[in-house]
């Protein structure tokens, strides 16, 4: 009886044990790590990276209040006399909550709650059912083709918003325990981050790159950048796709097309709702595919539906209570635990010790990839570009176009936690899949990505 006894009482408190798990192995790791030299600053963000991970991967508290966690650590332990020598600009770390990356999610998430209250998302999943059939595997193939390319041109949060949204319906048909469900939904933002590779406007790091290189004088174009990132973006959603269709695809049962029972656009109102939310949605669009152009940032264009469907009255408060603002708040901690590493040095430190390794060129090439991976899975994809990318060309001057390409192709390969990019964020939200279950797309791409974009950009460079 004593082992029951024992189970439950680590079932009862799993959370508490867990967190003080977290807690004790992130201080003893920290003060194994620390070295002599390390600022007060450069020892508390080891030890909150850390235990910021830890608590994300064993769930010990929800994702969202380890985000909180994050910026009030930051602005309190770096901000102030008391807890440090050389108080910081606190701001850089509370300012995460107005990032572009939070107006990016915040337009997708009103772009998705006006296409799901005007059904517009149900004539999407059923146009997809109409094309791929009724198998679940050439749906997934669907889903995931377009939601690639969609996330070359857009940004892979709001086509994941959109993505998501029009799938809820079918996921709800199918019941939260459907593996076939839970493949759909992982294979959305497998197939928005890869996609997000294919262009040179496809995500952030990929215009650190192309920066980065036109500072040393090496040019790069849209019609360049395809050919090192659009075969990558297409064999990554390709094996992952294969992948999901062998986990959770063994036994496949057909998925009727049933149209909506609810005879949308004969009520006047809800027609106008939806003639405006498909051209809010197309206006959008072109003004993020045009931004060069016009010179626009894309997190400015999301002012567009913010405004417009709330103006109109699409959206009302009760819409907008329901939209994901704690993936907001777990994003905007994020971002503040990537500022703290590179404001405090710490990751130049450990960066720079990488480039000492005495190995091959090739090789490394594959650290930096990997360690780019890594690094983007716990913090911003484009603070981690924008750091390694100067430092590993500086490191191999005679390979600066292939150490751009490699890190900012890599920057786009992290999965692994809910943290690691806002399309794991947006499905995470749903409260349909678990923690656990994004790391199969994590370390899938975590593995097979840096690997394939080394020797891909070495063979066509």
């Amino acid at each position: 009886m004593k082992p029951a006894a024992s189970q439950s009482f680590y079932a009862t408190n799993k959370n508490i044990i867990n967190f003080i798990l977290s807690l004790v192995i992130a201080l003893v790791v920290t003060f194994l790590v620390k070295e002599p030299e390390f600022t007060q600053a450069q020892n508390d963000v080891l030890f909150l990276l850390v235990f910021s991970v830890l608590l994300w991967l064993t769930e010990a508290v929800s994702p969202f209040s380890v985000g909180l966690f994050i910026i009030a650590f930051l602005v309190y332990s770096l901000g102030f006399d008391v807890f440090t020598d050389k108080p910081q600009d606190i701001s850089v770390f509370a300012n995460t909550f107005s990032s572009s990356v939070i107006w990016l999610l915040l337009g997708g998430f009103f772009l998705a709650s006006a296409m799901t209250k005007t059904k517009l998302d149900e004539d999407l999943i059923n146009m997809t059912l109409k094309i791929c059939g009724t198998n679940p595997k050439w749906i997934l193939f669907g889903l995931m083709t377009v939601t690639m390319i969609a996330s070359m041109l857009i940004s892979n949060t709001a086509t994941t918003a959109m993505v998501v949204a029009s799938l809820i319906p079918l996921i709800n048909k199918l019941g939260k325990e459907s593996k076939t469900g839970k493949a759909l939904l992982l294979g959305i933002p497998i197939a928005a981050t890869t996609g997000g590779m294919g262009t040179l406007i496809g995500t952030p790091p990929n215009a650190i790159a192309v920066g980065a290189l036109n500072n040393v004088g090496i040019s790069m174009e849209f019609i360049n950048w395809l050919k090192f990132g659009l075969p990558v973006a297409i064999l990554l959603t390709f094996i992952s796709w294969w992948v999901l269709v062998k986990l959770f695809m063994k036994v496949i049962e057909p998925i009727e097309n049933e149209s909506s029972t609810a005879k949308k656009g004969t009520d006047s109102q809800l027609k106008l709702q939806r003639n405006i939310v498909i051209g809010v949605l197309i206006v959008t669009l072109i003004m993020w595919l045009s931004s060069p152009l016009h010179g626009i940032k894309a997190a400015a264009v999301s002012a567009i539906p913010l405004v417009v469907l709330t103006l109109t009255g699409v959206l009302k408060g009760e819409d907008i209570r329901k939209m994901g603002w704690d993936t907001l708040l777990l994003v905007a901690g994020g971002l503040s635990l990537g500022i703290g590493l590179q404001e405090t040095g710490l990751l130049s430190i450990y960066a720079e010790r990488i480039a000492t390794i005495n190995v091959s060129d090739t090789v490394f090439l594959l650290i930096l990839a990997y360690a780019t991976m890594l690094f983007s899975n716990i913090m911003s994809n484009t603070a981690t570009s924008t750091v390694l990318i100067p430092l590993g060309m500086a490191i191999l001057p005679n390979m600066q176009l292939e150490v751009a390409m490699i890190i900012g192709l890599s920057a786009s390969t992290a999965l692994f936690l809910p943290v690691s990019t806002p399309p794991n964020a947006i499905v995470y939200s749903t409260g349909l899949i678990e923690q656990k279950d994004l790391r199969l797309g994590g370390t899938l791409i975590g593995l097979f990505g840096p690997a394939l974009i080394v020797l891909w950009v070495l063979l066509v460079s």
